[in-house]
């Protein structure tokens, strides 16, 4: 099952977010092939504003579970994070396998 995390930066963590992004991004990695996509919002001047992650996982309870265990989250990056089951309509993996 595909599961989105949307996580929106609060308005003072770009410091943060920078100084945090490497266990970020090594957390998200640790997730192998069930890691999907991943990558930031970005606000008119090209900074982060927030992240996209797009996972294969069993249930929601486990999705919910990664995304609050994200550096992010842990660390006070994100403002909110949401998580919401999904379905990959157009080009999805199984079709490219």
């Amino acid at each position: 099952m595909y599961f989105v995390v949307s996580g929106r930066d609060r308005p003072d963590a770009l410091e943060l977010r920078k100084e945090t992004r490497a266990a970020h991004l090594a957390y998200w990695k640790d997730l192998g092939d069930q890691l999907k996509l991943a990558g930031p919002y970005l606000d008119e001047d090209g900074n982060p504003t927030g992240s996209l992650i797009i996972i294969d996982v069993p249930s929601l309870t486990a999705a919910r579970t990664y995304a609050e265990a994200d550096p992010y989250v842990t660390q006070g990056v994100f403002e909110s994070v949401g998580v919401t089951e999904w379905a990959w309509a157009i080009n999805p993996p199984e079709e490219n396998a």
